[in-house]
């Protein structure tokens, strides 16, 4: 019988105790929920993939998410910035893609605020920046900024104005009830508010995705407009600002059937698109319906977001029983205030 030296047996258990450990922390897999009310698959949980393992870290530039549309309530691989061309998208000089799946376009005004989505409990502004040369008929605008209520609570992300673009500085600021945020200089990281009322994660210095449980999910991308767009369009982009502005797609959980917004309402089930099927560029106004005097103002004439109003028919005698259920999730709605 060969003889091993017990210091060989110690390495070598050593040695397989560490491959084991490896292979754990490889096959580690996060998981994730779905919070959209509407949803068959509200409140479950699902594996990530091995593809894209984390909802935080991404593998070949995706990070693990759930697709709440889906029967199979399974988790899918995405990608960390806005896909201009989904569902929910507003990008470029702004080109919506509405619930409905059409493409529409809203140009509003520069310097102004006009709401996106307004819902009893949650309500999405915009800040239009732009400009207008001489001899043309209206403002060209991007989305400079995004101002979020819900509940009680107020969120705002911005991109920074640039004269010049450059990928190694920052190039989004944030706001979470009044304080702006501290960001941090590594990336992949991830910021989260007390009670994990909303949580941030960031991939890079111009990238954000912006998680509002039973609520939103937001991913924005910075850009500038380049020289090449500048010259197609004519735009007249000045040389000390290359207007660094916002992509944005947005997925919404268990909106309200009467939701309103530029874009909220495109999601109401009675919606009836007034563009013109086969348009190259079907513009649809509302300025007049959806202007907001500030970023995070939740008036506007066709506003309805009043979290209070919507508190006191949760809790009144008729809706106080039979629906809540903090200890196994319940609808989460007094568990969240």
């Amino acid at each position: 019988m060969i003889q091993i030296p017990r210091s060989h047996l110690v390495f070598l258990v050593l040695l397989l105790s560490a491959a084991i450990i490896a292979e754990a922390a490889n096959n580690k897999k996060d998981t994730v929920t779905c919070f959209n009310h509407g949803s068959p698959c509200f409140l479950q949980y699902a594996a990530c993939p091995q593809e894209c393992p984390s909802r935080t870290s991404p593998t070949n530039g995706k990070i693990c998410s759930i697709n709440c549309d889906s029967p199979l309530c399974s988790a899918e691989c995405k990608t960390q910035i806005p896909n201009c061309n989904g569902k929910g998208a507003a990008c470029q000089d702004p080109r919506f893609i509405g619930g409905d799946g059409r493409v529409f376009y809203f140009h509003g005004e520069r310097n102004g605020h006009f709401t996106l989505v307004s819902d009893p409990n949650l309500q999405i502004n915009a800040r239009f920046i732009g400009l207008r040369p001489a001899g043309r008929p209206r403002d060209y605008t991007w989305i400079q900024a995004l101002g979020v209520l819900f509940d009680s609570h107020s969120f705002s992300v911005e991109a920074i104005k640039s004269a010049t673009w450059n990928d190694e500085e920052e190039h989004l600021k944030f706001s979470y009830d009044g304080m702006e945020l501290e960001v941090a200089e590594d990336f992949p990281y991830e910021w989260v508010s007390a009670g994990s009322l909303i949580r941030i994660h960031r991939a890079s210095k111009a990238s954000a995705t912006i998680t509002i449980p039973e609520f939103a999910e937001i991913s924005v991308n910075v850009i500038p407009v380049t020289k090449e767009d500048d010259r197609i369009h004519n735009y007249g982009i000045p040389s000390d600002d290359c207007f660094a502005h916002l992509e944005a797609q947005f997925r919404f959980f268990g909106l309200n059937p009467k939701v309103e917004g530029v874009l909220g309402k495109t999601y109401r089930p009675d919606f009836v698109n007034p563009a013109k099927p086969g348009v190259a560029m079907p513009v649809v106004g509302g300025e007049d319906k959806y202007r907001t005097a500030s970023l995070l103002s939740p008036d506007c004439k066709y506003c309805v977001f009043s979290p209070l109003k919507t508190l006191v028919e949760e809790d009144s005698p008729s809706t106080a029983y039979g629906t809540l259920d903090c200890t196994s999730g319940g609808n989460g709605i007094v568990c969240r205030k």
